[in-house]
């Protein structure tokens, strides 16, 4: 019987192992080039000095314009589903923009200019700190600039973008979109509420120095813009307030002494607050939820879900027996604690003005309390742990606002005019001065 030879030993196929290294080989030079093209993108955008910077020119905007043109399209008065239609000039739409830019860093700048079928924007934003290395920041420049060109399209939709420059690199415009989309809440996280309104926004037409928008409003656009308005960190900040206050107001519907309220809400910001920057943060969400209520809107949407079908209607405030005094005071000093004072005693003028317009006549008692709550929203953030001890030890009506007596109130315009001569003249500022003089009468506004 013959023997069956062994097998003879095959070395073992050698293809796969190369084909791995190949693949590993590509795929290590496309790593390395999409790295390569990365930096030099971000060198390219990247510039030493910002394009725009300073004031647009919207600095002396007339207030009262802004204050008509946002109640005018108050999005709490808009009904869901219901075509809107606004038309802004030049002016009006970069006082929007500069309202909408003050939230972002500071430094930043954007100007916008409109023609017939088109528009530019140009802006400037420092480069956050933390976004990239600093030596890499220190040695290319810490803004960018960019350069935004839109174009009217022929049938009815939004514009489309037909350049898009980031410092010296130019971008597609098929990418203009997602680059924006990814890089705007990194870089100006304050202009968050722009992208959000876009998802409303139905029609855009451009002319020589005019906007007209087309809009429809969705049943839960007030919500997602009201979110948007604010980073997710305040929004778990004024959730906090927002159930303290619904859980101290409980069942009842009577008025509400606003010393009581402050002492509750301002013993949890001291709790809640472990650094000086930190109860900044809390006395200004604080003052968000306050200003909610003062105004009489609903806290539900603010709440945790569990949370919203036990809280009652808004419940009045009170404050020398009047409970229109709270809401200047309280809505005074959370504009105070978000944008500063003037912005504040700005606003409670020009709404004085519209009273003695087409309302209840200028009060100059409600000017005093404008004034008594920007002193408080000022004090918030400047002295944020000194006001949280003294609120939580309790104030009387007094400390918030002193008297106010023999103030003149309820004025018509013509009468307004004929006593006070208008904003700025001798007589009201003598009036001011006479204000002035009777908040210093309180130690907590001192």
């Amino acid at each position: 019987m013959s023997s069956i030879p062994a097998p003879v030993p095959q070395p073992l196929p050698v293809t796969r192992p190369r084909r791995l290294r190949r693949w590993a080989v590509a795929f290590g030079m496309l790593s390395l080039l999409a790295c390569a093209a990365v930096a030099a993108a971000v060198v390219l955008a990247l510039q030493p000095t910002a394009v725009v910077s300073g004031p647009s020119a919207t600095a002396g905007f007339d207030l009262r314009r802004g204050w008509l043109l946002l109640r005018a399209h108050d999005p709490r008065r808009l009904v869901p589903g219901q075509p809107g239609h606004v038309q802004l000039d030049e002016a009006e739409l970069q006082w929007l923009v500069d309202q909408a830019v003050a939230r972002g860093p500071a430094g930043t700048a954007v100007r916008v200019a409109l023609a017939e079928g088109s528009a530019g924007l140009q802006a400037s934003l420092p480069v956050p700190a933390g976004l990239l290395p600093a030596a890499l920041v220190q040695s290319l420049g810490g803004w960018l600039n960019v350069d935004l060109r839109l174009r009217q399209p022929t049938a009815a939709g939004l514009p489309e973008v037909t350049a898009l420059r980031l410092g010296r690199l130019a971008v597609p415009p098929a990418l203009a979109v997602p680059l924006v989309q990814w890089t705007l809440p990194r870089a100006a996280p304050g202009a968050l509420p722009a992208l959000e309104l876009l998802q409303v926004v139905r029609t855009l037409h451009f002319t020589p120095g005019g906007l007209e928008i087309g809009y429809v409003w969705g049943e839960h656009s007030l919500q997602a813009l009201g979110a948007a308005l604010l980073p997710a960190e305040e929004r778990v900040r004024l959730q906090a307030y927002a159930l303290a206050i619904s859980r101290a107001a409980g069942t009842g519907a009577s008025p509400w002494p606003l010393p009581q309220l402050l002492q509750t809400v301002f013993t949890l910001a001291g709790e809640r607050s472990a650094t000086e920057e930190q109860a900044g943060a809390e006395n200004r969400a604080a003052l968000r939820a306050l200003a909610l209520l003062a105004t009489g809107r609903p806290l539900q949407p603010w709440l945790p879900p569990g949370e919203r079908h036990r809280a009652g209607p808004p419940r009045p405030l009170l404050l020398h027996g009047r409970v229109d005094f709270p809401q200047h005071v309280v809505v005074s000093a959370a504009l105070a604690a978000e944008g500063g004072g003037p912005l504040a005693d700005a606003i409670g003028v020009y709404k004085e003005l519209l009273d003695a317009r087409e309302g209840s006549g200028f009060s100059f008692n409600d000017i005093a309390a404008d004034r008594a709550g920007t002193r408080l929203g000022l004090l918030a953030m400047r002295q944020p742990r000194q006001l949280q001890q003294r609120l939580a030890e309790g104030v009387v009506d007094d400390d918030l606002l002193p008297d106010v007596s023999g103030l003149p109130e309820y004025l018509p315009e013509p009468v307004f005019r004929r006593r006070y001569g208008g904003v700025g003249s001798p007589a009201y500022e003598a009036m001011l001065a006479e204000i002035e003089k009777r908040l210093l009468d309180s130690p907590l506004l001192r």
